[in-house]
C-alpha cells in the first residue's frame, strides 16, 4: 500500500507508540518517531512529527519532552499509574474466585495499560502458579450474567455442584431457582446473595454455578429481601457459612480490640470489662465456622451468653478432643 494512503493513520500510530513503549525512563526520540512511522509505510518528517506531537497535547495526551543526553517524549501519565497496576495485579492474583489461565491473561492485559517497559516491572514480582485457585474457568461470566440478571428484576435458573475427591463436579440437585439480589466478595471468594422459596436468603459460590439463565420471571420480594443489609449480613456470616441468627455476648482481652472492629466494624460498641478484658455484642449466623475463629483466639476470648450457644461451643470443643484421645486409624 502506498504511504500516501496510511497518512490517515499517523496520529494513531505516534499516540500507539508513546503508549507502548515510552515512560519517564524510556523517552522517545524524534528519530526513534520517524522510523517507526517509516517501518509502518507512513512518511514521516521532523517538522510533522512535531506537529503531530502538539496536535495530539492539545487534545489531552499528557506528553513530556525531555532535554539533555535523553532529549525526547514520553506519555506522562495513562488511566492507571503503576502503582494502581501493581494493585490490580496482585487483586487478580489473589483472587481464589480466577483460573490460572484467566489470571494469567488477565495479568497480560494490564500490562498492555502500561509501557512494555514497566510491564516488565509489573511482572517482576507476580507469581501465578502455586496459589490457590478455582478449576472453574467460566467464574468472570458467571459474574456478569448475575449483574445482568440483578439490573433485569429477573429470577434465575442455575444448577450448582460440589467437588469430590476424584476432582469431579457433584451436583446437588437438577435446576435450582432464585432471586439474585448482589454480589459479595468474601474470603477471597465471590458469592451471590439470594433469595430462595426453601431457605429465604441464602448465598452461593459464584465458581460452584453453572448454566446460568434468566428466566424472566420477577425477582420475589419478601421481608427479607426489603430489610436486607449487605454490610450487616457479611459481618454475621462466618466464612459465608449458614447457621442460626443470634446475639452472641463475647468477652474478649484488649489486645485483641483491632481484631474484633476489623470484623465487625467501628460502630460495635467495646465495653471496658476490668483493666485487661472488654465485652461486647454481635449478631451472628452461630455456626462451627464462626466457633472455629473463636477457638483461634485460644484463652484471650470467652463465650458469655446465650447459654445453648455457649454449651454447643463446649460440646464442638470436647468432640475434637475426643477425635485426639482415640488411637490413630
Amino acid at each position: 500500500m502506498p504511504k500516501t494512503e496510511n497518512q490517515k493513520l499517523k496520529l494513531l500510530l505516534l499516540k500507539d507508540y508513546l503508549e507502548q513503549n515510552t515512560d519517564p525512563d524510556h523517552p522517545a526520540s524524534i528519530h526513534d518517531l520517524t522510523a517507526y512511522m517509516e517501518a509502518n509505510g507512513v512518511s514521516a518528517e521532523r517538522k510533522s512529527i512535531y506537529r503531530d506531537i502538539q496536535l495530539l497535547m492539545e487534545h489531552g495526551c499528557d506528553i513530556v519532552a525531555t532535554k539533555g543526553k535523553t532529549a525526547g517524549y514520553f506519555l506522562a501519565s495513562g488511566a492507571f499509574d503503576l502503582a494502581e497496576l501493581k494493585l490490580l495485579a496482585d487483586a487478580v492474583l489473589a483472587s481464589k474466585f480466577l483460573t490460572e489461565k484467566k489470571s494469567a491473561q488477565l495479568l497480560k492485559k494490564l500490562g498492555t495499560l502500561t509501557s512494555r517497559h514497566r510491564a516488565v516491572e509489573l511482572r517482576r514480582d507476580l507469581v501465578v502458579s502455586g496459589r490457590v485457585k478455582s478449576m472453574n474457568e467460566s467464574v468472570i461470566y458467571n459474574v456478569d450474567a448475575l449483574h445482568e440478571a440483578i439490573r433485569a428484576d429477573s429470577q434465575i435458573s442455575f444448577r450448582y455442584f460440589e467437588w469430590d475427591r476424584a476432582k469431579e463436579r457433584v451436583f446437588r440437585k437438577d435446576t435450582r431457582v432464585a432471586s439474585p439480589w448482589a454480589l459479595c466478595w468474601d474470603d477471597d471468594n465471590y458469592y451471590l446473595i439470594a433469595h430462595t422459596a426453601e431457605h429465604g436468603i441464602t448465598h452461593f459460590r459464584v465458581d460452584k454455578m453453572t448454566n446460568i439463565r434468566q428466566t424472566g420471571q420477577p425477582r420475589i420480594q419478601t421481608e427479607q429481601t426489603r430489610s436486607l443489609d449487605l454490610a450487616s449480613y457479611g459481618k454475621q456470616v462466618f466464612g459465608m457459612f449458614n447457621g442460626s441468627l443470634r446475639q452472641v455476648r463475647m468477652r474478649f482481652e484488649n489486645s485483641l480490640a483491632g481484631v474484633v472492629i476489623d470484623r465487625f466494624g467501628k460502630d460495635i460498641m467495646l465495653i471496658p470489662d476490668g483493666p485487661d478484658h472488654f465485652t461486647c455484642m454481635a449478631e451472628i449466623m452461630v455456626s462451627p465456622i464462626f466457633y472455629g475463629w473463636i477457638a483461634s483466639f485460644g484463652t484471650r476470648v470467652r463465650l458469655l451468653s446465650p447459654a445453648d450457644v455457649v454449651a454447643e461451643f463446649e460440646n464442638h470443643i470436647h468432640s475434637m478432643i475426643e477425635l485426639y484421645e482415640k488411637p490413630s486409624p
